[in-house]
């Protein structure tokens, strides 16, 4: 059976659900506002989800893990600063100043470069936890709302957003898509010549050589300098579509079943509000770190959707593949929501998260099938991280989409489990 097939009056309760959805989002919003990963924001919003689930589903479970939040974004300022050091050792070593301490000049500002090669690629690319000890402490969790199958749990199904918000990106703030790329652009680049300057300095190029190196070493402080300032670690943004959308879609699911007297006999459906995905994946990663090997071991069929950013109706895709490109969702898991999505009646394309992540890439690292649902311009959105992401910027016709292709796909789920055709 098709979730549009369990109610007769389908259309106007899947709206009553996106109405509630769109107002908690507000409520949120409002009364609550940023929720800084592992800060008193994210706390105070994971306590009133709680709160609101309580009458809605069979069981709430809140499940705490620790972290060093600032520590994902952090790198991209110790970068800044170790590469403007690297630089000025460089062009220190280079002009011939202090002769005898040229080579060891030089190997130090290598040693930055590679460094910071590393917390680029660790952090950002692959989203280790490299420089974690760094970084202050904090706590967080995810909140699990849970309604049970009515016999024997055979399959379970996670529907998850993430309930933190992001520190704003001042080049978004300032120039949308097209200045973010800049700047990125720029900083890599300037890196990577960086680097290349770092090895061509060890041979015995001569003095024109030299000179031309530090000119090009010169033209890559820009680059360093602008990283610097890329977060704004004094504003917090309230984040209504990224990922309010995510978590109150999810919980709307479990209000619709709630509502409408619909229990699975052997599917149990988990609405999940994730803690500390705008700090790298930290809900996910140690959601899946806790329960993979119990899922496994139990037997039951379970399968994680995240959800996140339901807001640009015409770039709206089914993510099998994450990670900046690098980690392959399951294609079982994906065929699933991509027959939802024609069961919604809607044509949704596979799409693939071609630079950052979701949570579905740190539950599929982690051992359980994963796949993810959003909706934003890849550009990225002007209001992606910025203090545009406010409750008056949703799209509701975005929304209701969304969840009427999250029921169909928990229906869909129920009936045949994850299959490679449907």
């Amino acid at each position: 059976m098709k979730a549009s097939e369990s109610n007769s009056h389908y259309a106007s309760k899947v709206r009553e659900c996106t109405n509630f959805a769109a107002r908690e989002v507000k409520k949120v919003c409002a009364n609550i506002g940023p929720r800084p990963s592992g800060e008193e924001g994210e706390k105070k919003a994971q306590d009133y989800v709680e709160e609101l689930m309580a009458p809605i589903a069979d069981e709430v479970k809140r499940e705490k893990f620790s972290l060093h939040p600032k520590a994902f974004m952090g790198w991209v300022l110790v970068d800044g600063v170790m590469m403007l050091i690297s630089a000025a050792l460089m062009i220190l070593a280079l002009s011939g100043a202090v002769p005898a301490a040229a080579v060891a000049l030089k190997a130090l500002a290598t040693v930055l470069s590679v460094v910071s090669l590393v917390f680029l690629l660790g952090e950002f690319l692959f989203y280790k936890q490299i420089m974690d000890p760094f970084f202050p402490k904090r706590e967080s969790s995810n909140v699990l709302c849970v309604r049970k199958a009515s016999g024997e749990t055979k399959k379970r199904i996670i529907l998850a957003g993430h309930i933190d918000s992001a520190y704003e990106w001042r080049y978004t703030h300032l120039g949308g898509g097209k200045l973010l790329t800049s700047v990125i652009i720029a900083g890599i680049g300037a890196l990577v010549l960086s680097l290349i300057i770092d090895v061509l300095s060890f041979f015995d190029l001569g003095s024109i050589a030299n000179i031309v190196l530090i000119a090009v070493q010169c033209l890559t402080v820009p680059g360093f300098v602008l990283v610097l300032f890329f977060v704004n670690w004094k504003m917090c943004v309230d984040g209504a579509n990224d990922n309010l959308t995510g978590v109150f879609a999810s919980m709307a699911v479990l209000k619709y079943l709630k509502d409408n007297d619909i229990r699975f006999e052997n599917t149990e459906v988990v609405a999940m509000s994730t803690g500390c995905e705008e700090a790298g994946l930290r809900g996910a990663k140690a959601f899946a770190k806790a329960h993979s090997k119990e899922y496994k071991d139990s037997g039951v069929e379970t399968v994680f959707m995240a959800v996140d950013t339901l807001r640009d109706y015409d770039y709206m895709g089914v993510y099998n593949k994450d990670m900046t490109g690098t980690v392959k969702l399951d294609a079982q898991a994906a065929e699933m929501v991509k027959k939802a999505c024609e069961n919604a009646g809607y044509d949704i394309p596979f799409a693939s998260v071609f630079f950052g992540s979701s949570d579905a890439a740190a539950a599929q690292q982690g051992g359980i099938k994963s796949v993810a649902l959003a909706a934003m311009d890849p550009a990225p959105a002007r209001y992606y991280h910025t203090r545009g992401d406010t409750a008056d910027n949703l799209d509701i016709k975005t929304f209701e989409a969304g969840i009427k292709i999250m029921l169909e796909t928990v229906f869909l789920f129920d009936e045949q489990g994850l299959c490679d055709k449907y």
